[in-house]
């Protein structure tokens, strides 16, 4: 931060020295994105100390909240085994098919309804009235429609990941400013070229967003409907150890979801950053 300060002469001059962060820019940057990198690793590194600190003390009950070094143990013999892969494996399948025909369906409608008004007049009552239904609802319909097996899931993600694509991509696509098409039609721009060089390129960084939402919802939606109609996945272990009183398997299910979460969302982010290289990047990660 700059100061201002008054020379000793008394002829009312004020002098405006630079601080640190404007007299080296690229030295303030690293040292900001060095603290935000501490602070990230710091604060999760303390709660699991703390966490490990009360079972060893026995202010926890350890039956219940086992030590992070049990779960660490246990965790790490279940992937030496092979025991835990095939249900990491049945989630993901689960999540990136569901994904997949979630995003590119509800892109579609989402750039459908935001380019032709009575298209949105048409659909848009019955796709809110949808959308407020809670998706979890929904698997039963989808048990009677695909029967047991993969079917429900997948359809149960793609259909989690529709809403919030479809809902990020009409907002963009609608918040496109009209400035930017009476541009595209005064050089002379059809409706391919009008898509393809004002809608697309304004739309996508909003639409990201929207996906990358979408990523994290979708391992939550997985697991929740494994719990309930599913004989293999995350889900499934982290509820049918919960039954058997098998408290350490529950938790080495639950930081699988969350690391599976974590890593998901941040390749949509990348993936994000690598289309849309005109895009203004987060703030709060390393940018100032």
């Amino acid at each position: 931060m700059s100061t201002l300060e008054r020379p000793r002469s008394g002829d009312g001059r004020v002098i405006r020295r630079p601080g640190p962060q404007e007299a080296d820019p690229a030295a303030a940057h690293r040292r900001r994105r060095a603290l935000e990198l501490a602070l990230a690793v710091a604060v999760p590194v303390v709660l699991v100390l703390l966490w490990q600190l009360a079972a060893t003390q026995q202010w926890i009950d350890e039956r219940v909240y086992p030590a992070p070094t049990s779960i660490l143990s246990d965790g790490w013999d279940r992937a030496v085994e092979g025991e835990l892969w095939p249900d990491v494996w049945a989630t993901l399948k689960r999540v990136l098919a569901g994904y997949a025909i979630g995003t590119v369906s509800g892109y579609l409608l989402g750039l459908l309804m935001g380019a032709l008004p009575l298209v949105r007049a048409a659909l848009e009552p019955t796709m809110d009235a949808l959308y407020v239904v809670p998706k979890l609802a929904l698997l039963p319909i989808f048990l009677n429609m695909f029967g047991l097996g993969e079917g429900p899931q997948i359809a149960l993600v793609a259909a989690t990941v529709f809403f919030f694509v479809w809902i990020s991509t009409m907002a963009a696509v609608l918040a496109v400013p009209e400035g930017h098409r009476d541009a595209g039609r005064v050089f002379g721009a059809g409706a391919w070229q009008m898509f393809r060089h004002v809608l697309l390129p304004a739309s996508l960084p909003a639409v990201l967003v929207g996906a990358r939402i979408a990523a994290g919802v979708a391992v939550l939606v997985i697991v929740a409907s494994e719990s309930i109609a599913a004989s293999d996945g995350l889900g499934h272990l982290i509820f049918d150890s919960r039954a058997l009183f098998q408290n350490d398997v529950m938790f080495v299910g639950i930081v699988c979801v969350a690391v599976l979460g974590v890593v998901f969302s941040e390749l949509v982010r990348i993936a994000g950053r690598f289309l849309t290289p005109w895009a203004p990047r987060d703030r709060g990660r390393g940018q100032s």
